[in-house]
């Protein structure tokens, strides 16, 4: 963190334990400028939803008709990923779901999996990843000492996600989404796709060889994702995190979490005990910022949640000891990590000046102006 003055933003909660937020005249993050630009070119509502949803719909039947599956959606048991799977069923789409088992899944959330799928009709491929690679790697990241940790999980989804899709020749549509996904600082987090970065953290850190583990090159990525086979289906409807869980509720006797992302036991340690007490990170305030834009959540609300702990602490002290054992170490060697110094992505070989190039620049303009009119190709 920076030692400048500690500010919050007036408008949502976002404040300087983000070290790169800048705050305009009136007291406003840049966080909530950029989701307002992003609602904006983005996000579509109304008829204008409905004729971009339809005209997706309608490409990817046609090209799927005489396939088994038209489309691939991912599943972790979570609220966005769930509720995809619902939508994309009423749209009368046929999925396969994709889910990778890194190890970590809580017992509730392999019990919403299999129960909405199986109301669903959804058949379902689990990628049980290699956990003497997987533990390996984790621990790699956690050496490092950088707020990353969740990245080994992120790339390896989106590459399984990617491998299916090229696969089985079918687009890829994702839970991810405009309204509850956008004030998420950098800083707290990156090089999701830079499997150099990964690569070099391991290379310093690990012992185990990553011989099976999902990744992709940064330009396969990159290609991936700006080919229009990579669809965010839930910015053309007009979703709401709290009435799409009320529904999975209701509908299909899903069983809430209690926090997002605490499907998983790791996650749900990494960013309600990890980041906070070594970084000073707290991931709540990304995600209720997110809900306060969208007006799902109250400011006031959100500074009442905040003063909670992220989740119970007797919870906390069972997930330090799964970890702990889990990873074979010693809680000693646990304290170890806590303890050392925080370091940041820029710290270790990463692909940044790929990211700063003129030429990635030049592609990532192209993306956004393609996402204001979206078309699966």
């Amino acid at each position: 963190m920076s030692e400048k003055e500690y500010q919050i933003c007036r408008r949502c909660v976002m404040d300087t334990t983000d070290p790169n937020i800048v705050f305009d005249e009136q007291g406003i993050c840049n966080h909530c400028h950029e989701y307002d630009e992003s609602i904006r070119n983005v996000v579509f509502n109304g008829a204008e939803a409905k004729k971009i949803l339809e005209s997706l719909v309608t490409k990817i039947k046609e090209k799927g008709k005489r396939k088994e599956y038209d489309c691939i959606i991912g599943v972790s048991g979570g609220v966005d990923s769930t509720y995809v799977a619902c939508k994309i069923k009423e749209l009368g789409l046929r999925p396969l779901a994709i889910h990778l088992d890194n190890g970590w899944d809580s017992e509730l959330a392999v019990k919403n999996i299999e129960r909405v799928l199986n109301l669903l009709d959804i058949d379902l491929q689990t990628h049980v990843i290699d956990w003497g690679e997987f533990k390996d790697l984790q621990l790699a990241f956690l050496k490092s000492s950088t707020p990353d940790s969740e990245i080994p999980s992120d790339h390896a989804i989106f590459a399984l996600m990617i491998k299916s899709a090229k696969k089985y020749k079918l687009p890829v549509i994702t839970g991810m989404n405009i309204r509850t996904e956008s004030h998420l600082p950098s800083s707290w987090s990156q090089g999701h796709i830079d499997w150099r970065y990964i690569k070099n953290i391991h290379k310093r850190f690990g012992t185990v060889p990553l011989k099976t583990f999902p990744h992709l090159s940064i330009w396969t990525f990159s290609r991936y994702f700006r080919s229009g086979n990579w669809i965010h289906i839930l910015n053309y409807m007009d979703y709401r995190k709290g009435e799409a869980k009320q529904f999975l509720i209701d509908s299909m006797g899903w069983k809430d979490y209690g926090w997002k992302h605490h499907e998983s036991i790791y996650t749900r340690f990494f960013q309600g005990y990890i980041l906070p007490q070594k970084f000073g990170y707290d991931k709540r305030k990304a995600h209720l910022s997110s809900m306060i834009c969208s007006g799902e959540v109250t400011r006031e609300v959100a500074l009442e949640e905040l003063k909670k702990e992220p989740y119970p602490i007797e919870m906390q002290n069972s997930d330090r000891e799964y970890l702990i054992k889990k990873f074979n170490i010693t809680p000693k060697e646990f304290e170890k990590i806590m303890m050392l110094s925080p370091k940041t992505y820029f710290d270790y070989p990463n692909s940044s000046a790929i990211f700063n190039s003129k030429f990635y620049k030049t592609l990532k303009f192209a993306y956004k102006k393609y996402l204001k009119r979206p078309e699966y190709r």
